[in-house]
């Protein structure tokens, strides 16, 4: 489980290929200062196992299935990534529920700095949009976002300069490809209501009858 809230910008150091399967090796200083062989990091919003480690360095296996569906396929030596610890039970909760189970990609169509912020607006499959309110949460890259848009096949969202800085999404640029992950309560939420058939049921409520009875 994570939080959303980037710990430090990690460096591509090396990929291992053998076949369909990555091995991947980060360089990286904080998140290494009480790292364990399994334990979990958050590699741009990936939920990967800590095979083995150095002072400096870890090293992690990429299945095919997580190859196909994020963005790690397209990484290169020198590329940078947003790295997290696994939640601490007893640490500060700054961001929201984040599993590292990455929904789909998105591909940033328009970016514009407004004041001192910077939106980007980022296109999705329909379905991964159907996840997502406004005003609530996401995850781009790892990185936990307030929703300020919503359509049927976008999101956007408004990075302050802290943000930009401590993330790799200030880099980002229109036509990039970002890892998305939707908000985990809300898709449980959706899987019940679906598989319950209350989403299918009709109602009688209305706006009359609400007005009718001083609801509104």
């Amino acid at each position: 489980m994570f939080t959303g809230i980037i710990e430090e910008i990690g460096t591509i150091a090396g990929i291992q290929k053998a076949g369909p399967m990555f091995e991947l090796s980060i360089k990286a200083n904080k998140i290494l200062q009480d790292v364990h062989l399994g334990d979990s990091i958050s590699i741009n919003g990936v939920c990967l196992t800590v095979t083995s480690f150095k002072t400096t360095e870890f090293t992690v296996d990429v299945m095919p299935e997580t190859v196909n569906a994020t963005n790690i396929g397209s990484m290169q030596p020198g590329s940078k990534v947003n790295l997290e610890r696994a939640m601490a039970a007893g640490g500060r909760f700054g961001g929201h529920f984040v599993s590292g189970h990455v929904d789909g990609t998105g591909k940033i169509i328009r970016k514009e700095r407004v004041e001192n912020a910077v939106y980007y607006e980022i296109e999705v499959d329909e379905e991964v949009a159907t996840g997502m309110v406004l005003k609530g949460s996401v995850t781009v890259d790892g990185t936990s976002l307030t929703l300020f848009g919503v359509t049927d096949r976008t999101f956007t969202i408004s990075l302050i300069p802290h943000t930009m800085e401590e993330t790799i999404i200030g880099q980002k640029q229109i036509g990039d490809i970002v890892n998305i992950e939707t908000d985990m309560i809300g898709k449980y939420v959706g899987h019940y209501l679906k598989n319950t058939g209350v989403a299918q049921k009709k109602t009688s409520i209305s706006m009359s009858f609400l007005k009718e009875n001083g609801f509104v």
